[in-house]
């Protein structure tokens, strides 16, 4: 994973929920901005993969963003706000691998079918006959 926090914006607000007066009065929310495509880390595959698989969270100017005000101090949120950007963007860069198609083998078929042979005979002693 790479650390691309340098390039990271923070901007502050006041979030909502708890936290008392404290909420009214001290800026505890952060929203992390960062420009995927001006990002020297990564590079241009690596980008138009980013931008491919979070373009739902990334806005028309180019920024990829995230909000975070789940803790009631700003530098807790802003910790939580980098843990979680780098997750995301490490998250978006995984190829998973190609799944090879296989067969089952004779063995296979055979455990299964003397598998449900036995099955039936086991429903059809069951039975009452005349």
């Amino acid at each position: 994973m790479k650390d691309f926090t340098k390039e990271l914006n923070f901007k502050t607000s006041r979030s909502s929920g708890a936290g008392g007066q404290n909420v009214n009065k001290v800026e505890t929310s952060v929203t992390v901005l960062w420009n995927v495509s001006e990002s020297e880390f990564f590079n241009d595959d690596q980008k138009d993969l980013i931008q491919n698989k979070l373009k739902n969270r990334i806005n028309a100017e180019g920024f990829l963003f995230l909000t975070v005000s789940e803790s009631r101090t700003q530098l807790m949120n802003k910790n939580k706000a980098i843990e979680k950007i780098l997750e995301i963007v490490d998250k978006a860069l995984f190829i998973p691998k190609k799944r090879v198609a296989t067969k089952p083998s004779k063995a296979q078929k055979q455990k299964r079918l003397d598998t449900k042979k036995k099955l039936s005979d086991k429903k059809e002693n069951r039975r009452f006959k005349f």
